[in-house]
């Protein structure tokens, strides 16, 4: 088969031959098995450095799940909040993220403000 290639403007005839290309393994019809180990559970950061606290009840905090910048923040000391309520908008990366209430409860803590730098597992907000 010809072809005709332009390159800067300038036509190249070209002359490509088909052909079927080699396997690299055989292909077999019997269906084969691969087990694998299990895998670790994964390990999610609770505190990272100075720039997170510890908490009595991990149950009611929110904490960051990237870094970041504090973009806006909703929540306020004494609202009460239900399930995937936005708290507030962390930006990473040129994307925001909006960070929603995990339970039904009242905000008793905001740890953060427009502008602040975040890190991964940093506590944001603090529930009753």
């Amino acid at each position: 088969m010809k072809l005709n290639i332009t390159v800067d403007g300038k036509t190249y005839e070209v002359e490509v031959e088909a052909s079927e290309p080699e396997r690299p393994f055989p292909i077999s019809a019997a269906p084969t098995h691969v087990s694998m180990p299990a895998a670790a559970p994964m390990a999610v950061p609770t505190s990272r450095g100075p720039a997170s606290e510890s908490v009595a009840d991990e149950s009611k905090v929110c904490r960051s799940p990237v870094n970041g910048t504090v973009v806006r923040v909703v929540a306020e000391a004494g609202q009460a909040m239900q399930v995937g309520d936005v708290l507030l908008v962390l930006e990473a990366m040129k994307m925001e993220t909006n960070i929603t209430a995990p339970l039904d409860a009242k905000i008793s803590k905001v740890n953060a403000q427009v502008g602040d730098p975040v890190k991964t597992g940093q506590l944001l907000i603090e529930f009753e």
